[in-house]
């Protein structure tokens, strides 16, 4: 099989800038996804009367409907009621909506893991609401969840690929579009094979580094 250099070398910088837009995309929904999680795992630590509540249905809803369908809601469904929002802003509110329940899981896990003890030794020395979550529950529960945080990051990047589907030009949809108009699958899809991994093994890789040095730090290394 003979490859067309020529036609990957002109469309190499189609696929720099669509990565580009995949990456800030990724980036604000994860970013936001985190806030989420943690504010959500926080009200389920505290039973926080009513907000609980919602906060699990929620996460209910998000974990058992498809990005796919959260996007086509947001971008189709809204505009029926007056809301109406860019093809960006749709897919950063649809990662971090999806993201958010998983990390919200994943934070939880983590502040379960915090001794009791510890917990209780932190209100018998007057320690507020707000300090306890600072000083002791957030910095263990990180700690603990780290695992599971590197995963969701790395999946919600990934699921970026299906964000052409609201006419963003990131990179699956660049590919589809470059396979239509030049029927050149193999290279179209090298590089989109090739530039996902570009992304993703140095997140991972990084993700990884971060996971050890937290661990360190639980055991006071």
């Amino acid at each position: 099989m003979n490859i067309d250099w020529n036609f990957v070398v002109t469309n190499l910088p189609l696929y720099e800038k669509a990565a580009w837009l995949t990456l800030k995309l990724a980036f604000a929904g994860i970013i936001l996804s985190l806030v989420i999680g943690l504010l959500c795992s926080i009200i389920l630590y505290f039973k926080v009367k009513v907000l609980d509540i919602i906060v699990q249905a929620y996460i209910e809803l998000s974990r058992n409907t498809p990005l796919l369908v959260q996007i086509f809601f947001l971008y189709f469904g809204l505009p029926k009621l007056g809301i109406k929002m860019s093809e960006s802003t749709c897919a950063i509110i649809g990662l971090a909506f999806l993201g958010g329940s998983y990390m919200a899981e994943a934070f939880r896990s983590g502040v379960e893991a915090v001794s009791k003890t510890q917990v209780e030794s932190g209100v018998s020395i007057g320690l507020s609401n707000t300090q306890l979550i600072r000083y002791v529950i957030i910095p263990q529960a990180f700690s603990v969840s780290m695992p599971s945080i590197s995963a969701n990051c790395i999946f919600l990047l990934k699921e970026t690929s299906i964000l052409g589907a609201i006419s963003i030009m990131d990179l699956t949809n660049l590919t589809k579009d470059l396979i239509g108009m030049y029927y050149k699958t193999f290279e179209s899809l090298a590089l989109l094979v090739s530039i996902y991994l570009i992304m993703i093994l140095p997140l991972s890789v990084m993700l990884s580094w971060l996971e050890r040095k937290v661990r360190y730090a639980e055991f006071g290394n």
